[in-house]
């Protein structure tokens, strides 16, 4: 999993604490931030703190990570938020971090690579971006919550975001709403 560097960083704890509640469906999560998106976690929900979770975590540029080579077999990369700069790095194949050369190493070896864009408008650069990740096989999940679910928090607001980004990445999140079906 990364987290890139736009706002939005509600998202990336929502996931990283859903992970942490779906401990029995994975074997290994390693966490990858930009130094961005350590900024924007701390200016939107404060302190940010890799002890607080049970994940193995990488500096991005340690391009000695499992996950830098297709060797190490990691199945799913989820990016979220992912600014549209780093989704424009993906898309052009210039891997200059552990992310991008992450995220071009799932491409390549045919894995879900799945990425969160927050962010409005969209440019016609941003959706020909896009565009042509989802060509390659990339998941394009936007950070658009549902608000028919009837969310009376943020998190809760947050987690139709994530809840949608962990089906597609083939997990069953616990207690998620779905669509006409009754309430929990």
């Amino acid at each position: 999993m990364a987290i890139g560097g736009s706002s939005g960083s509600i998202y990336a704890k929502c996931l990283l604490d859903r992970l942490v509640s779906m401990s029995d469906q994975w074997d290994k999560v390693g966490v990858v931030m930009t130094a961005n998106g350590k900024y924007n976690w701390e200016l939107e929900l404060g302190a940010f703190d890799p002890q607080d979770y049970p994940f193995d975590f990488y500096d991005n540029k340690d391009f000695h990570a499992p996950f830098a080579s297709g060797s190490a077999r990691y199945d799913t990369m989820m990016i979220c938020p992912c600014s549209m700069g780093l989704l424009g790095r993906i898309n052009a194949g210039i891997s200059q971090d552990l992310i991008t050369r992450a995220a071009d190493v799932v491409l390549k070896e045919r894995r879900r690579l799945i990425l969160v864009p927050r962010e409005t408008p969209l440019s016609l650069i941003h959706l020909r971006n896009m565009t042509a990740l989802t060509e390659a096989g990339a998941i394009i999940c936007p950070a658009i919550p549902s608000f028919y679910s009837g969310a009376a928090t943020r998190e809760e607001l947050a987690l139709t975001v994530v809840d949608r980004v962990l089906d597609l990445a083939a997990f069953t999140p616990p207690e998620t709403y779905r669509w006409g079906e009754e309430d929990k």
